[in-house]
């Protein structure tokens, strides 16, 4: 920076009043309160992105994802799933990388906390000294205010005096009035030494001031630079995850590119194909038909396809009741 902004506007008219200076202090406390908090978003980040990169790695391993599938979308499918574990790893990844972000930040405020420390020793010190040294000016003063008065009672009283006869009465008042002023020239140095000195500190207070501002500018500019560019980092690693997450799932997709509809229908047919040879038309066939190969309904037709045999012979004669024939069919009774 070309010039310092902080020690030419934290001034007060009040020589004991420290308003300007417990300004900076309240807005470093803040800053550095500010800080903290980033980091604490850090590190909850950091769970929440461990928490979902172990969240999904279970589910890419543990849960079934088109396990039957054959062929091209197979391979596809096997594809998906290997990227989404490394979407999964990354995650945790970056998990790790926000961590040590937010310990970098932890390490900053330390850091500032400890610079700040020296230069507030030295201003309270001094801001001490300055309130000590003013209370033993103002009680010097009143001091020499009272003896000066007191030497003006003793005038006035010598004054009244002048007409009284009894010398030793005047002698008394002269004595008193001697002793008044030399009161009155004591107490005037030893005002006039305190007025020395608290200006001697005043000065020292008003130089270790304007170093205070100028060292706690430093460290503000420091701070918000820091945080600057913590923030930038940490949204430029929430966009290389974006980027190397579409880097994977474009793994996935050109896999997927590669899948044949046709290939896939034909594998699973070579793989499980039956024949290919369609059953016989269902023929029809009279009950009462006497032909022996005909073709029981619901049997394919062919050579030694028929099951059922010629009309067993009777054991009995043609007169035997069990057994009978009408025209040239059989009849079997039960």
């Amino acid at each position: 920076m070309t010039r310092s902004l902080f020690k030419g506007n934290f001034w007060s008219a009040d020589i004991l009043s420290t308003i300007g200076y417990d300004n900076i202090i309240q807005h470093l406390n803040n800053g550095r309160k500010n800080c903290k908090e980033f980091e604490d978003f850090l590190k909850e980040r950091a769970a929440i992105e461990e928490r979902y990169g172990k969240d999904l790695l279970s589910l890419s391993r543990k849960k079934p994802c088109g396990q039957s599938e054959i062929n091209t979308l197979k391979r596809a499918l096997e594809v998906f799933k290997q990227q989404v574990d490394n979407v999964a790893q990354c995650h945790i990844q970056l998990a790790q990388s926000l961590r040590e972000e937010a310990k970098k930040m932890e390490e900053f405020r330390e850091k500032q906390k400890l610079q700040r420390k020296k230069t507030e020793l030295v201003m309270d010190a001094i801001h001490k000294q300055k309130s000590l040294q003013f209370k033993k000016t103002m009680d010097a003063k009143k001091n020499y205010e009272q003896k000066c008065r007191d030497k003006d009672e003793a005038e006035q009283a010598v004054n009244r005096s002048a007409n009284l006869v009894n010398p030793k009465q005047q002698e008394k008042l002269f004595v008193k009035l001697a002793t008044s002023k030399t009161a009155v020239e004591d107490s005037d140095k030893a005002y006039m030494l305190h007025i020395s000195t608290l200006d001697k500190v005043r000065e020292e207070w008003q130089s270790e001031h304007i170093k205070a501002c100028e060292a706690f500018e430093a460290q503000e500019c420091e701070r918000i630079n820091f945080f600057r560019n913590a923030l930038w980092l940490h949204v430029n690693q929430l966009s290389q995850q974006c980027v190397t997450s579409d880097e994977m799932y474009e793994q996935v997709r050109k896999s997927l590119e590669m899948c044949s509809i046709q290939k896939d229908i034909e594998y699973f047919v070579n793989q499980r194909k039956t024949g290919q040879i369609p059953p016989a038309p269902i023929m029809y066939e009279n009950f009462y038909s006497s032909q022996k190969n005909a073709v029981p309904a619901g049997k394919a037709t062919g050579p030694n396809l028929a099951r059922r045999g010629p009309p067993p012979i009777p054991k009995s004669s043609p007169d035997d009741p069990d057994y009978s024939l009408v025209n040239d069919y059989s009849l079997f009774y039960q």
